[in-house]
């Protein structure tokens, strides 16, 4: 087996975390056999490199190797990516095609966002695991293939098994071996050596002196939850690489390079991540809202429908029914509607009950869910200039997932 070090050296990792060490372990461990593994991991970590490792130090090493990121083929094609076509088997199927299972055949497939996969994909996925079978679309000659399976994913995919969205005998398939690579906030004592690597590699392509941290510096580098992991690093040492006057960087210099985190991303369309547990899915309190106001507001209807049903009630109650008219109804952070007072008060008008469910009426008004997560995508592809990358990215969802949500809502870009 390969020594650790000159793993690290051969692949340009850096750290000596002991979960990164035992994430390599494995990855070392594995490499000499054919079993699938699940790469677990936050967007940014390096996932592909460990696919590559694996691959490298594997009897395949000459075979072919390639990376495909799943939650970036539409839906609709994905079985042709991977799978291959027949010529005429869909519109635009002007010749027939190999798919990645064909021409990789003898070496290794890494499927990234593995857990963004159709469960019509995902069944002949399986099928390829267990039989090495596949079938091109579109036709119905069996085929077979030699095809090691390395998957990555940034989500929980037992979570996604309950939720129906995951095939279970999939997952346990996938995850022979499964290797969980550590987020960079989990290395603290790695974070200052890989930010002086990059400040040192760019310093060299630049032709710059490269930048140092003082100690200030160094503890508000440690102290920045990294929610980009090792790509975001990347990133901030190469802003302050290029846009530091002073090549010498204090703590409040330091500072203005990080982003703000302020956690204020619009729920409608974004998935929990799946490595924070302790926050609740998002979706589900936006969820929560809606309903709890329709709740509120169904009551306040048979409030005033028992009224105009019972005028011998409403007219007992001149001054109720006056406050009900002249109340100010807002929902609150929880979704409950919230009642005020105005500040002056207001005269005592005549009982007018129409006018009171008229008022209703407009409260309830755009309560439909799916309606504001149309006007939200029609927003974002506005403020987007209908570019669905940015657009997917704002929304928090796959550039997939929003290409599937512009047909079920018919939206003309």
């Amino acid at each position: 087996m390969a020594d650790l070090q000159s793993i690290k050296n051969r692949f340009g990792i850096i750290g000596n975390a002991p979960a990164l060490n035992f994430a390599l372990q494995v990855a070392e461990q594995v490499s000499a056999t054919d079993l699938t593994v699940l790469i677990n991991g936050e967007s940014g970590v390096g996932k592909e490199v460990f696919s590559q490792i694996i691959h490298h130090l594997s009897a395949r090493k000459h075979n072919p190797f390639i990376a495909v990121n799943c939650g970036a083929i539409p839906e609709g094609t994905i079985d042709s990516e991977l799978f291959g076509h027949e010529k005429g088997s869909f519109t635009g199927a002007v010749e027939s095609r190999k798919g990645y299972f064909e021409t990789v055949n003898g070496g290794t497939i890494f499927l990234d966002e593995v857990g963004e996969l159709p469960l019509g994909t995902q069944a002949r996925l399986l099928r390829v695991l267990e039989t090495g079978e596949y079938i091109r679309v579109g036709s119905s000659k069996v085929q077979r293939t030699d095809v090691r399976v390395v998957a990555a994913t940034n989500r929980d995919l037992l979570e996604r098994v309950q939720e129906g969205k995951f095939r279970e005998d999939l997952y346990y398939r996938l995850n022979t071996v499964p290797i969980r690579v550590p987020a960079l906030r989990d290395r603290a004592e790695d974070i200052h050596l890989l930010f002086r690597k990059f400040a040192a590699d760019f310093a060299n392509k630049y032709k710059t002196a490269s930048i140092q941290l003082d100690e200030d510096a160094q503890r508000v580098l440690n102290e920045y939850p990294w929610p980009g992991n090792v790509r975001e690093l990347k990133n901030i040492a190469e802003q302050i690489s290029v846009l530091a006057k002073d090549k010498r960087i204090n703590g409040s210099t330091l500072q203005q390079f990080l982003p703000t985190l302020t956690g204020n991303r619009m729920p409608v369309l974004a998935s929990a991540a799946s490595s924070s547990s302790e926050f609740a899915n998002e979706r589900e309190i936006l969820y929560k809202l809606f309903f709890d106001m329709k709740k509120d507001v169904t009551e306040l209807k048979r409030l005033f429908l028992e009224l105009i049903q019972n005028p011998e009630l409403a007219a007992q109650h001149p001054q109720f029914i006056n406050e009900l008219q002249n109340m100010e109804w807002s929902p609150d952070a929880s979704g409950a509607i919230t009642v005020s007072r105005p500040s002056a008060p207001t005269p005592a008008m005549p009982v007018n009950l129409p006018t009171a469910l008229d008022a209703h009426v407009e409260v309830e008004e755009s309560l439909n869910i799916l309606d504001k997560e149309k006007e939200l995508i029609l927003k974002a592809l506005k403020k987007h200039k209908s570019k669905r990358k940015d657009a997917a990215a704002d929304l928090g969802i796959s550039e997939r997932t929003l290409y599937r949500k512009l047909k079920e809502y018919n939206i003309e870009e």
